[in-house]
């Protein structure tokens, strides 16, 4: 059974920075794509970044590219969201996802595991 358990989450000024991580455990992540979606009050679940944990291969939402970095750590076996330059409007609960599979997947539906979310919140 595959476990995420984000942390890292908090309040931060406009322009500020964040780092989350997800732990993941349970598998053997190799074959596995990692995920961040995120969701506002009132709106639906959104891709943030995605990473094939085999390559690093990456794909970011166009809102969040050149402001967030997704990477991740074999021997820790996290997965990490580097977020600069925050704006008002990332403000969320941050989840972390996993899929089986090498597909950069980028929908919600595609995602078969999830953590239990860390809330960000940015000040204007």
């Amino acid at each position: 059974q595959v476990q995420l358990e984000e942390s890292g989450g908090g309040l931060v000024q406009a322009g500020g920075s964040l780092r989350l991580s997800c732990l993941a455990s349970g598998r053997t992540f190799s074959t596995y794509t990692m995920g961040w979606f995120r969701q506002a009050p009132g709106k639906e679940r959104e891709f943030v970044a995605a990473i094939r944990w085999r390559d690093s291969s990456t794909k970011y939402a166009d809102s969040v590219k050149e402001r967030f970095t997704i990477s991740r750590d074999n021997v820790k076996t996290t997965v990490s969201l580097q977020m600069n330059s925050l704006k008002p409007e990332d403000t969320a609960v941050y989840y972390c996802a996993a899929r089986m599979g090498s597909w950069i997947a980028t929908t919600r539906p595609e995602y078969n595991y999830w953590g239990q979310g860390t809330q960000v919140t940015v000040s204007s």
